[in-house]
């Protein structure tokens, strides 16, 4: 860690040109994902009225990172990211593209609409390794974490104006402008990695490689077998993983079976704004908690909250008092992504970074996948509010596991 001398500004990472650039174009490209996501749980949602369907645009969405994740950071690692970022982006805005043209031509099939869902999760599984990689190797290590949470709060800035945007888009002209504007959203990112040009030297070794036996490993087996291998030598590596697990498992719940708790498009809408809402106010609030708080009791504060919100929310009686609630969580569901994503992205040197980044990102899209779908279960067997509970019960429980474990983030 460094001194508090050192610690940076939310703001510092933005001095330099390169992670500007990008932070700027992925928030564009994060708004057009918003709108996209939106659109798709909202349709299966209207044409399916089934809590199992209905979670599987979550499942759908993870899947991808669950099954390619590992390769994902092995080729991270070993090719150029900037073109391998290119290319799993373009996947995407084919797939957007193709989602359009679905709505367009008025087919609106639930099958081609996940298929499609899972082809935007492959790309993005493609792409998150090779990304966090990237934006956290053009900061000094101290301005890690602040890049994080300026990351953060891109999507978050995104995920506040994208359902307002689309539920209003939505109603007046159905989705299929919401996924045209997510397929031209890609432009910016394109452009940038395209002018992205090899460096021409190799990346550096890796301190200690003898213990690792990782840094000329070749794509494939060897690098998703390194990735493992060095993950999991960390003791606390691997705590950070299975708490990740477990926590993106109990909190799948919220996004999962949202869409069925209200009753419009515009509802749903500024439910999901009132949480980016949330996330842009913990880009505020949060810096001057983190001086003051180890980040274990940071994580476990986010869960709490974050636990309350989701056993209380299917009992609100109005709705601004859901908006009220989900406010609240995106503060605290801030404080949980932003203290794990920012562990991960400072446990490694650069060499090996986006290989054990797709070990965290595996384990994130565990829990996620497997918790869509078994709260999806549970919602068609008990109900949603009863789901409801049972996950933020969970979640709270997690805050507890949390606060009484060790330094596991600290030292990471």
């Amino acid at each position: 860690m460094p001194p508090p001398s050192l610690t940076a500004s939310i703001l510092q990472p933005l001095r330099h040109a390169r992670f500007r650039q990008l932070w700027m174009a992925n928030l564009l490209s994060n708004l057009g994902s918003r709108m996209q996501a939106f659109a798709a749980a909202w349709q299966i949602a209207s044409l399916s009225q089934s809590p199992q369907l209905t979670a599987l645009v979550q499942t759908a969405t993870w899947a991808p990172m669950l099954l390619f994740a590992l390769p994902a950071g092995a080729l991270a690692d070993t090719l150029h990211r900037p073109t391998l970022l290119f290319r799993s982006n373009a996947v995407m805005a084919v797939a957007a593209v193709a989602m359009a043209l679905l709505a367009y031509g008025g087919r609106q099939p639930v099958p081609a609409l996940l298929l499609l869902t899972f082809v935007m999760g492959a790309g993005m599984a493609f792409t998150m390794p090779a990304w966090q990689a990237s934006m956290s190797s053009l900061v000094p290590l101290h301005e890690v974490e602040s890049a994080a949470t300026l990351n953060n709060l891109s999507y978050n800035l995104a995920a506040l104006a994208g359902p307002a945007l689309g539920g209003v888009l939505f109603q007046l002209s159905g989705a299929g402008p919401l996924y045209l504007f997510n397929a031209v959203s890609f432009s910016a990112l394109l452009w940038i990695y395209r002018q992205w040009r090899p460096a021409g030297t190799p990346r550096p070794a890796m301190p200690g490689a003898g213990n690792h036996a990782a840094n000329n490993d070749n794509v494939g087996s060897r690098g998703m077998a390194s990735a493992l291998r060095i993950s999991c030598a960390s003791p606390r590596y691997r705590s950070l993983l299975m708490y990740a697990m477990g926590i993106f498992f109990v909190s799948a719940a919220f996004a999962a079976l949202l869409p069925l708790l209200h009753p419009d498009a515009g509802t749903y809408g500024s439910l999901m704004g009132a949480l980016g809402a949330g996330a842009v106010v913990a880009a505020v609030v949060l810096p001057a908690v983190r001086r003051r708080a180890v980040k274990r009791m940071v994580l476990a504060g986010g869960l709490g909250v974050y636990g309350a919100m989701l056993a209380m929310l299917g009992h609100a009686a109005s709705q601004p008092l859901r908006l009220l609630l989900v406010l609240i969580g995106g503060v605290a569901w801030s404080a949980i992504v932003t203290t794990l994503n920012g562990a991960a992205q400072k446990a490694f040197p650069d060499a090996v970074r986006a290989r054990t980044l797709s070990v965290h990102i595996l384990a994130i899209a565990a829990g996620q996948t497997v918790g869509s779908a078994a709260w999806g279960m549970l919602a068609a067997r008990c109900g949603i509010v009863p789901a409801l509970t049972a996950a933020g019960t969970a979640t709270l429980a997690c805050a507890a596991l949390v606060a009484c474990s060790n330094d596991f983030l600290e030292a990471v």
